[in-house]
């Protein structure tokens, strides 16, 4: 049975679903689904690991310090997948520092399978992925005192970030390393903006893997997601410019 005042919220729901579900299934049979703009942040991602290459030095990469229950934890895996793999290749040291046990634990697994699908595996070192502390100011000096001894090339920093984000980003800059973050935490973003290369900003880091991976299937969702973001400005819009204008038939409507 449906709630009351909710059969618009329903139709609305199951309109989104079969929107994604289509764009899906046209990507899956080979149709043609809009393009992804480009992500700076992850287009410079080969470049900032080739001069890490280049100098002999390391890349270091941090998922933030959210748990493994965190959406911008799991976003950060599928860049640090990318990231290993291309160490991997070019047989670049790779540096991963974490705050939590149970991110370690993936972080690890993730790191060890990049090398091995790249047949390096001897090249895998399994003290460069790193638990420092779960205290959020014990790991920031933590990864400070890495950035400094090693002598990092390249910072990459994707996931939930916060006081420590500046921190992270200042001892990065000092060190001349090349920096990639990205974090759905609003009031962190400016941080990130200010102080490091490339930056990617909110939903960016969501659509990290659909960009990397270039699966038509990853991109068929995502643009089905983003086609229903669209409607559901567009009603948004028109429901102001109504309201605006004394009629709330729309408002009326929706709460039906």
């Amino acid at each position: 049975m449906i709630a009351p005042n909710q059969m618009w919220t329903l139709i609305m729901e199951l309109a989104f679903c079969a929107g994604v579900v289509v764009m899906i299934s046209r990507a899956r049979s080979g149709q043609k689904v809009p393009a992804i703009r480009k992500v700076s942040g992850l287009e410079a991602l080969d470049e900032a690991i080739g001069r890490a290459t280049e100098l002999g030095r390391p890349v270091h990469f941090s998922p933030g310090i959210g748990d493994f229950q965190n959406a911008q934890t799991l976003a950060s895996f599928a860049i640090l997948g990318y990231v290993a793999r291309m160490c991997a290749k070019y047989d670049t040291r790779i540096i991963t520092t974490n705050r939590n046990p149970v991110v370690y634990s993936v972080t690890e697994e993730i790191v060890h399978q990049a090398f091995v699908a790249e047949g390096r595996s001897e090249s895998f070192i399994p003290d460069d992925v790193r638990y420092l502390s779960d205290d959020q100011f014990a790991y920031a000096s933590g990864v400070l005192g890495i950035i400094s001894r090693e002598h990092v090339a390249t910072s990459v920093m994707m996931g939930a970030f916060w006081a420590e984000s500046l921190i992270f980003a200042e001892a990065g800059a000092l060190s001349g390393a090349i920096q990639i973050a990205g974090t759905a935490n609003t009031h962190q973003i400016p941080f990130f903006v200010a102080a490091c290369d490339y930056a990617l900003i909110g939903e960016e880091l969501y659509a990290a893997s659909a960009y990397l991976s270039k699966d038509p299937v990853l991109i068929g969702n995502l643009v089905g997601q983003d086609f229903g973001k669209m409607f559901a400005a567009i009603i948004i819009i028109i429901g102001t410019i109504m309201a605006t204008m004394g009629n709330d038939s729309l408002s009326t409507l929706l709460k039906q």
